[in-house]
């Protein structure tokens, strides 16, 4: 019986090696291969991508109060369903599209029908990837730049706005930045270093994240009477780690995926840069939270590891490992600082949306200006080398003028969208919804009902004596 099973099993294997020795018989330089292979892998890296969205799911949910964890989970996938339809129907065009030389933004491509000639997107013509699959990459990654924005609008806005918001967000404000520094708009021009989103996914984001968080102003009880925030923990720190994890490896498809093509040796590179700015990054940030507390703070730790990919996304492809590390260390130190003097200063950011996206982010933009490594910008073909290779402060000046513009463009146009629909509508649930939880007020429904009954019926004994 063992002998027939052993056969069986090498049969198998002869079956499915014969298509690979088929291939491998016309030589590795086949175009039909090559272009299968690069679409393939792009395709993975797109599944990472969007499978990010599990890890904001965790995150935020672990971050935020047991009565508001089903809410925010489940706008995880509104925000894949937002990001699909609003991306596809203009989104890829302002984006990606041919924009005439105007330098701002694409007016081609719209209503995407998988244009397989790719006559309506000049911009990414650089790879052999097919039409389609580039979209979903690139959809993906408008996704993730909308789940940032619901992050400051945690445990206190209407699910209402949030889908007014982000269409608005998918159609108007994502794809113009994108098209600005990926599109061949004029940051293109200027050679802006943006490899896979410092400043175009994640600075742009988490800008309309903080603008949200402003108007929306406080969660009840967040501050005492002499204006001291007060510590409003997540119900759930398992998760937010889980959640961490999950995001990290997502990355992967993130930044190693953006380079559209397993073959040669930048891939390789970006995975490398990637992870190990992202333990420093870690590191650094336990570090500062056990000299400011005196112990070490799990969140402040993940939130370091989050911050420094965020800063190496724009940076992966353009420095070395060692400029990796310092990247990551400056970013999850630094973030950790800011979080908390924005706290101090009344801003109540429930999973510190500004601070990881939004600081990290400019810093990662602003690092390429100082590490990028000659023999690397060559390589990848844009801008020049950075201050501490020589290169002057002709790239730091592009990265600069690309994040001031990128932040005074999304800040603006996503206050004049939130202040008008603040005046219309209103964007903030009753206080009375507040303290019920937006689980039940927005859905009718808990994410944890049988336990959120038991803390109503502690409650009501509670205020009976």
């Amino acid at each position: 019986m063992k002998k027939k099973w052993l056969v069986m099993v090498l049969a198998m294997f002869t079956l499915m090696a014969y298509p690979v020795s088929a291939f491998a018989a016309e030589g590795p330089t086949s175009p039909e291969l090559l272009i299968g292979l690069d679409t393939t892998f792009t395709f993975l890296a797109f599944i990472l991508v969007f499978f990010m969205q599990a890890g904001f799911a965790m995150l935020e949910a672990g971050s935020v109060r047991m009565k508001n964890a089903g809410h925010v989970a489940g706008k995880t996938v509104l925000t894949l369903a937002i990001a699909s339809l609003c991306f596809w129907a203009v989104g890829f065009g302002i984006g990606f599209g041919n924009d005439g030389g105007n330098g701002f933004f694409g007016t081609t491509g719209f209503l995407f029908g998988g244009d397989s000639t790719g006559s309506s997107f000049e911009s990414l013509a650089f790879s052999d990837v097919t039409l389609n699959v580039k979209f979903l990459f690139q959809m993906a990654f408008a996704a993730v730049s909308l789940a940032i924005v619901s992050g400051g609008m945690a445990e206190r806005a209407k699910l209402s706005v949030y889908i007014i918001f982000g269409i608005l967000f998918s159609v108007l404000i994502y794809p113009v930045v994108a098209h600005w520094v990926w599109g061949g708009g004029w940051l293109a021009e200027l050679g802006m270093q943006d490899y896979a989103g410092s400043t175009v996914v994640h600075l742009t984001g988490a800008t309309a994240a903080v603008v949200a968080t402003i108007l929306l102003k406080p969660r009840l009880g967040k501050f005492n009477k002499e204006g001291k925030p007060v510590i409003i923990p997540g119900h759930n720190q398992v998760f937010t780690v889980l959640g961490v994890i999950i995001l990290w490896v997502g990355w992967f498809g993130f930044n190693p995926g953006s380079a559209l093509s397993p073959m040669g040796g930048l891939f390789g590179h970006v995975a490398l840069t990637t992870n190990i700015a992202a333990a420093a990054g870690g590191l650094a940030a336990l570090i500062a939270s056990w000299l400011y507390f005196g112990k070490s703070d799990i969140p402040a730790m993940l939130n370091g590891v989050l911050a420094a990919l965020v800063a190496i996304t724009g940076a992966c492809a353009f420095v070395e490992p060692w400029a990796a590390i310092i990247i990551g260390l400056v970013a999850g130190a630094f973030t950790f600082m800011t979080s908390q003097w924005l706290e101090r200063a009344g801003l109540d950011d429930p999973i510190y949306a500004f601070s990881v996206h939004g600081i990290a982010g400019m810093w990662g933009a602003l690092s390429t200006g100082l590490f990028a490594a000659p023999r690397l910008v060559e390589a990848v073909g844009v801008g020049k080398a950075g201050l501490f290779y020589g290169g002057g402060l002709h790239q730091l000046g592009v990265q600069a003028l690309g994040v001031a513009g990128t932040f005074a463009f999304v800040a603006v146009l996503s206050f004049i969208i939130l202040y008008v629909m603040k005046m219309a509508i209103g964007i903030r649930v009753t206080e009375e919804e507040e303290l019920m939880g937006l689980d039940i007020s927005e859905h009718g429904t808990y994410g944890y009902p049988e336990q959120m009954k038991l803390i109503a019926e502690s409650e009501s004994k509670t205020l009976k004596h």
